[in-house]
Order: structure tokens, then sequence, then C-alpha cells
């Protein structure tokens, strides 16, 4: 189930197998035996890439819930046995070099703990904390920070992403006002409100539903839809991310649930808070 979850969402094989630390011929392999045993195709397969069939979209949700429990019960079963583990959300973009050293630093700190790592979508910005899925997430803020600790590790100017071929990506500066009349992308219904308006520029806007970046990207890429993305991260060249003159930046932050007394949680936060300064 988790290598097709990292299909369904990546939306692609490459990137998949890349970031399940695997080649792509055994991925392929795995999510054709998954299809005959299900009797039907999950995914429509095109030289770029693929979407998911009806079917692969009804498993999707259905996988996603099973591998939580699994999580759950695992968290559950280490506590029990004493084991000394951390488990560590991040919210769907792991590049962040911010966090490549965190975990080497942290490594060589903590060098007996159990570290476990749950990547997770832009459904959910405290990446399972409310569901007790992870001890501490490295996400972005905003977002409804009721008995939660945040602590702040880094702020991001942020701009919109459009196709390169846009008019618009010419410009040096934009400002919200100048995507008025453009459709968004959209987090699905349920989704924290605070997290999605701050998404959509404050304002209610229409478009389609994404739950991953590689699924914002494709949106721009095959529909013209805007986003907003933090600035300094690297696209594909098809397209082009401008500044926004009067957007809010966004908050990188490290968050836990406030009556967790795990101590490995303040000396993760606190390797955190240098590793994400420099």
């Amino acid at each position: 189930m988790r290598y097709f979850v990292a299909v369904a969402e990546e939306l692609h094989f490459g990137r998949a197998a890349t970031r399940l630390h695997m080649s792509q011929p055994p991925l392929s392999r795995a999510i054709k035996r998954l299809e005959t045993e299900i009797g039907a195709p999950l995914f429509v397969r095109s030289p770029v890439g693929v979407t998911l069939t009806p079917v692969g979209a009804v498993l999707l949700d259905e996988a996603r819930a099973l591998l939580d429990q699994a999580d759950r019960v695992r968290v559950r079963v280490s506590a029990a046995a004493g084991v000394a583990a951390i488990t560590v959300g991040i919210l769907g973009d792991g590049t962040d070099p911010g966090t490549a050293r965190l975990a080497a630093a942290y490594r060589r700190s903590h060098p007996g703990i159990d570290i476990r790592v749950r990547d997770t979508d832009l459904t959910d910005p405290t990446c399972g904390l409310r569901a007790g899925l992870v001890d501490v997430a490295l996400t972005r803020a905003p977002f409804d920070e009721t008995a939660l600790t945040v602590r702040e590790l880094r702020t991001d100017p942020v701009g919109v992403v459009l196709r390169a071929d846009d008019p618009l990506a010419r410009r040096s500066r934009l400002r919200l006002a100048d995507l008025d009349e453009r459709r968004w992308f959209q987090f699905p219904q349920g989704t924290d409100p605070i997290w999605q308006s701050y998404w959509n520029g404050g304002e209610p806007r229409e478009g389609p539903v994404v739950r991953v970046v590689q699924e914002c990207l494709q949106a721009v890429l095959w529909n013209g839809t805007v986003g907003l993305a933090p600035l300094g991260h690297d696209l594909p060249a098809e397209l082009a991310v401008v500044p926004l003159t009067d957007m809010a930046p966004s908050r990188v932050v490290a968050v836990w649930n406030e009556d967790d007394t795990n101590p490995l949680i303040r000396s993760f936060t606190d390797i955190a808070t240098a590793a994400y300064r420099h």
C-alpha cells in the first residue's frame, strides 16, 4: 500500500521510486500485481506520468487510512516496549536544506534514538499531530494552533506559481489583485480553513482540488491554474514563480501537542532552531 500511495501522490513512477529509495522496475511490478489482485487498473499511464482511475481514487483514501492506523499501532507498541523513539512529521516538501541539516545534527547528538519520519500531504498542516501519528511536525504556518505549541524556525517570502509562458510570468513583482480573475488550486473539503485561506491569499477561490505538491505543480502546468509557494524552491523549466509584494511570509515551524512531555521533543526543537537559521 505504501508503494501505491507514493505513486498516487507523485503521479509519476520515477519520482515515486526516488521517494521510496528503490528502482522503478520493481515498483512498477508491485503496482501491476496490486492491480491484478484488485481486478481493475489503478492508474492511467502516459509518457509524462500517471493519473488515478476512479478505482484508484477510492483505494487511495482507504490506503491512507490503513497506513495511518498502522502508524498508530507502531507508535503505541514502541511506547509500551520502552523504545526511545521520536516520530517526525514533515509536510509536503522534504527537500528543504534546513531539514537535511537538522537530520545530520540530530543523528550526531542522539545516535541511539530511533527516528521515524512520516511524510504527509498538504491536507493536514499538523502532519497527524492531533491524531497521535507523530510527536513533532516540521511544517508551515498559519493553521489552527489550538492545544499546540508552535516554535518559529524561519520565514520565507511567497510568490505565485505560473506557467513560464504566462504573460504575468514576465513581471518582476505581482500583487494579489493581479490574480483575481485566475483559477486557484484548492485543498479538499474539511481542510483547516486558516491554512486554506492563507494559501488562497485570504480570499474565496475556485479551482481544482490538490493534495500534494506535485498535484499543485501539475494543476498549473496543465490547466493554467495559479497558486502560491515559498520562494527559493526549484521548479520545472515550464513553470515560474513571481514574488508577491502584499503577501505575508510563510513561517516554517516546529509544532507539537502542548501537553506532550516527551523529553526528546525539546532537544529536537532546539536543534531544529539552530539548523534552520543557517
